[in-house]
């Protein structure tokens, strides 16, 4: 009996049996006996199976394919061990190797490129160190060439042309036509300098008075004679020529193409007279059946201009004048005096923000002596010299 008898507390006094895996080892016995032979006939047994199923061509098949591989594998192991062969050699050339075999050696390479990451880095360290890549397309875009010029240099340079611009511009309207014709004498390049930089300014325009002027005497009869006064490149005798219209360009400086020099505030070269001082008349000898000035009327005697276009254009002529708007000191009295000139007004555009474009017609005018001229042609102050904050 326990020591304690409670019930569902008590345990029977049988003893335990021993668990007999614990003195089992933990490792798998092999079979023994009979057990053995009964799974070797089952191993034969699936082997013949086996054997069966498998065609003699399926076999020899195998055995080709065995083969090949093999072959393949020899064949990738020889070239390995070329290519090498071949590295080694390139590293450490034999000083009696002639140039042929150098450059023999060269084209091996740019037909093999090595491709592995640490050539790829050598690369970029030769090109870090300033070395030109062999191909042109290798090197970045944003790299600047030797020849050319980085976005912050032609930004500064284009500054300097826009400096310069406005120098000379500011020049050759707060001087007479005589001091700025011997000025392009002296140095051409002055004229060209110029130009570059109108150019440049023209592309902040909302419209050229230039291109309006192409589209405008586009629409006229062949063989009309047109003279560009102030033409600077010829802009429109480019453009006008090959409609079969005459187009006649005077400028300060002569290209030897299109562009006649001549100072058009003093004298054009071309045929016409002013008529006697006693009675009205529009002159003889004319030829010209357009005179335009587009953005020419510059200098203080710009007067003497208009009285060469009135010499020059037939009767009836036309008279183009665009000019910036915020030149006129009085549009009125401006008006005035060009008609005082001879020549009527007929229409004016101020719809541009940038320029006003008016159209005269040439009419007859008494003659005058030198005294009313030089009165007369005083009035230069009615345009105002473009001038430029100073930078």
């Amino acid at each position: 009996m326990s020591l304690i008898d409670v019930p569902g507390w008590s345990v029977k006094t049988t003893p335990v049996r021993e668990d007999i895996s614990h003195n089992m080892s933990k490792k798998r016995k092999r079979p023994t006996g009979d057990h053995r032979l009964e799974s070797a006939e089952v191993n034969l047994v699936k082997l013949v199976a086996k054997l069966k199923d498998v065609k003699p061509d399926q076999e020899t098949g195998r055995k080709a394919t065995n083969l090949v591989d093999g072959k393949a594998q020899q064949k990738k192991r020889r070239k390995r061990s070329q290519v090498s062969e071949a590295n080694v050699d390139a590293k450490q050339p034999d000083s009696k190797v002639t140039r042929s075999n150098h450059s023999t050696e060269s084209l091996d390479n740019q037909k093999k490129p090595d491709s592995s990451p640490k050539s790829k880095k050598n690369a970029k360290t030769k090109l870090a160190i300033g070395d030109a890549p062999q191909n042109p397309n290798l090197a970045s875009d944003k790299q600047p060439q030797a020849s050319g010029l980085t976005a912050l240099q032609k930004s500064m340079k284009q500054s300097l042309h826009g400096a310069r611009f406005r120098l000379i511009n500011e020049n050759l309207y707060k001087s007479d036509s005589h001091g700025a014709h011997q000025t392009m004498r002296d140095d051409p390049t002055i004229f060209e300098e110029y130009h570059v930089g109108f150019r440049h300014q023209v592309l902040s325009w909302p419209t050229n008075p230039v291109g309006h002027y192409i589209s405008k005497f586009a629409s006229y009869p062949p063989r009309t004679v047109i003279a560009d006064l102030g033409c600077g490149d010829a802009a429109l005798a480019r453009s006008l020529l090959p409609l079969e219209m005459s187009v006649l360009s005077f400028d300060l400086v002569s290209d030897n193409k299109y562009v006649v020099e001549a100072d058009i505030c003093s004298k054009i070269p071309l045929p016409g007279s002013e008529g006697n001082n006693e009675e009205k008349s529009t002159g003889e000898g004319q030829v010209v059946d357009v005179v335009v000035c587009a953005l020419s009327l510059m200098g203080l005697n710009w007067l003497g201009c208009l009285r060469e276009a009135w010499r020059i254009l037939k009767p009836g002529g036309e008279l183009q004048i665009a000019e910036v708007t915020s030149r006129f000191t009085d549009i009125e009295q401006f008006q005035n005096v060009v008609g005082s000139l001879g020549f009527r007004l007929k229409s004016k555009d101020e719809t541009n923000s940038h320029f006003i474009l008016f159209e005269y017609i040439k009419v007859p005018r008494k003659g005058r002596s030198e005294k009313d001229w030089i009165h007369l042609l005083s009035n230069g102050r009615l345009l105002k010299p473009c001038e430029y904050k100073r930078r």
